[in-house]
């Protein structure tokens, strides 16, 4: 019975029945799990090879026995400018600076929810039109949707790492210690997930995806124990199954909306539960990252370098790259989407980064959840959604909730400042 579960979410024109798909693949090759294992063996071509040529080298002891022109690079991608004693990443909790005030933290967090808000609702809109709309349609004919999600993560995945990297170069930077090769980590589950969104916008309706974003926030907590060996307060689990309860509510209060094949639908929940996955591992692994004393700028060129590698990688050995160039000649209004998705994308990464940075990656999904509700909002006045009162009584949870977050935030900083006031120094060393 699971088997036939699978081949159904594989395959789902073979449990459609009657009924036909939103968006029906033309072959075989267009099926999501198809397309998911082929680029999967593109980053593994980039990935295999690096592995075993970081093995390579720490078997020969390269770091004191290398010599020549191939030293120093060989040295920043595989040691780090700062090699430890360990080969583990020091995973120590994050600790808040000595001089900031709650007044200040307050500011910061605002500006930090601000500017997420602003990136990623816009770049929600252009995402579900990108993906759910045809582009070139007149009253002769239908046009013609874009396929291609790697070519999307591509696209927000350049601009971001040329802003980075300006960035590195104009601005000071911190001595980058980390090896490189632990942003490649990172950078395969931010592609993956990335892809598993945008394919399941194929699958399954706006709402359905932002539900399961919502979702998200004790995956995240989950996670943290595993990749940073964080623990979290109970008020936390609380705070964040509040919020996720509310934004539930939000949602499955709304109108029914018109749907696919149980099979369809089903390929979409699989590929959203990817998606969960690959960011919440993403996040923690960002949020261990920082323990390098790297700045947000540096995470972000690293993490966005290796992110295009993999998908230039994959998109030429499938000759897909030129396929997506061609549609973007052919439609200058996808262009322009394009183009807006990635300066959203690279505003984004900094206010992630810095977010994670400063109150971690727990906080960050946080408020990402909370842009989920803005989200259906803004989707209800662009589509005529409907609000109930069970919806309204959801967004009010969340709201809530955040407050009691910080509050219980506030509070605890302050015992232990008055508590322990000398262990902030101690953290630090």
């Amino acid at each position: 019975r699971w088997w036939a579960v699978v081949v159904l979410a594989a395959f789902p024109s073979l449990g459609a029945g009657g009924e036909t798909p939103e968006a029906p693949p033309e072959s075989w090759t267009q099926l999501w799990f198809f397309r998911f294992v082929v680029n999967a063996a593109g980053y593994a071509s980039f990935m295999v090879p690096g592995y075993l040529l970081v093995q390579y080298f720490r078997r020969k002891n390269y770091l004191e026995t290398g010599r020549g022109l191939c030293f120093p690079l060989v040295k920043a991608c595989v040691f780090g400018n700062e090699p430890k004693a360990s080969d583990e990443v020091p995973l120590a909790p994050r600790t808040e600076a000595a001089e900031t005030t709650p007044m200040w933290q307050a500011l910061k967090l605002l500006f930090c929810a601000t500017g997420l808000q602003v990136s990623y609702l816009t770049w929600g809109v252009l995402q579900e039109r990108v993906m759910t709309r045809s582009y070139g349609a007149t009253a002769t004919s239908p046009g013609e949707r874009f396929t291609d999600s790697q070519f999307l993560v591509l696209m927000n995945r350049v601009l971001a790492l040329i802003v980075a990297g300006l960035s590195c170069v104009l601005c000071k930077q911190p001595r980058h210690g980390a090896p490189m090769y632990r942003y490649s980590f990172a950078s395969l589950s931010n592609v993956l997930s990335s892809w598993c969104q945008y394919e399941a916008l194929k699958f399954v309706s706006f709402p359905t995806q932002v539900l399961a974003k919502a979702s998200k926030v004790i995956p995240v907590m989950l996670m943290g124990k595993l990749v940073s060996r964080r623990s979290y307060e109970h008020w936390e689990y609380l705070t964040a199954t509040l919020i996720s309860i509310g934004v539930s509510m939000f949602l499955l209060s709304s109108g029914p909306e018109p749907r696919s094949s149980p099979a369809t639908t089903l390929s979409g929940l699989i590929l959203l539960a990817g998606y969960i996955a690959f960011d919440s591992f993403t996040s923690n692994w960002q949020d261990a990252l920082f323990a390098y004393k790297m700045s947000s700028v540096q995470m972000m060129f690293g993490v966005n370098f290796f992110s295009c590698l993999f998908t230039v990688g994959s998109l030429l050995e499938q000759g897909a790259l030129l396929e997506g160039t061609r549609f973007m000649g052919r439609h200058s209004e996808f262009a322009a989407h394009a183009l807006l998705l990635s300066i959203c994308s690279a505003c984004g990464q900094l206010f992630i980064f810095y977010t994670i940075g400063q109150f971690g990656a727990a906080v960050f999904t946080i408020i990402m959840t909370l842009r989920q509700a803005f989200a259906i909002l803004l989707s209800c006045l662009l589509y005529g959604h409907t609000v109930t009162v069970v919806g309204g009584l959801g967004v009010a949870v969340v709201f809530a909730a955040l407050l009691l977050r910080v509050y219980a935030r506030g509070r605890l900083k302050q015992r232990g400042k008055k508590a322990v006031p000398v262990e902030s120094p101690v953290q630090k060393v």
